[in-house]
């Protein structure tokens, strides 16, 4: 009997689905609509001058827990625009096949040069169409949407002291006057006595 009460309330879940409108999407024809803290790829940017933020310093490379960020340093030189001396980047790979999505990378750049995309990437048919070179990566800067999320923002959101109230200084005690002490007698010193004079 519990064979047979099993298979009718199979064949009722089939039932109540069978009518249902169909909820798959012919990707990448079609896409859902995407929550606003998807997270999916990387792009790098340029700061408020024009230049490329990166200054190859490694963090991202040093704290990447799937090893997959590769940075090559092109050496400090003089900036064109600000005249002061900064590092450059010479080259830059990100491999999205072992990729974790933890942003981490993002949360060390001490300069915000790296940034998470809200677009998915393209379907792959070979493994260098998942292999991220640095002129895709600025050429997402453009063509995708960037998350707000900035290594700056991200430290700021992590603050334990964030969201508590200011500490009220007190104000400082006023001194108290000093208590005039009673001026003490002078005592004279006696006169020394005369030495006697020494006879000649």
């Amino acid at each position: 009997m519990e064979h047979f009460t099993a298979t009718v309330r199979a064949l009722s879940v089939t039932l109540r689905h069978l009518f249902r409108r169909p909820t798959t999407v012919h990707y990448p024809m079609e896409q859902r609509e995407r929550a606003d803290r998807m997270r999916a790829s990387f792009a790098l940017v340029h700061d408020e001058h024009g230049e490329e933020a990166c200054i190859a310093c490694f963090a991202c490379e040093r704290i990447c827990p799937s090893e997959i960020i590769t940075v090559t340093a092109g050496g400090k030189r003089e900036s064109p625009v600000t005249g002061k001396k900064r590092g450059y980047l010479e080259d830059f790979t990100l491999d999205m096949q072992a990729c974790i999505i933890c942003e981490l990378c993002v949360q060390v750049c001490p300069t915000d040069a790296i940034l998470m995309t809200r677009e998915t990437e393209e379907p792959g048919y070979a493994r260098e169409d998942l292999l991220l070179t640095m002129e895709k990566l600025y050429a997402n800067e453009e063509k995708k949407t960037t998350t707000w999320a900035t290594a700056t923002k991200l430290m700021e959101t992590q603050d334990p002291k964030r969201g508590q109230p200011k500490p009220v200084k007190k104000p400082k005690p006023k001194p108290k006057p000093a208590e005039e002490k009673p001026a003490e007698p002078k005592v004279e010193a006696a006169p020394a006595p005369e030495k006697p004079e020494e006879p000649a």
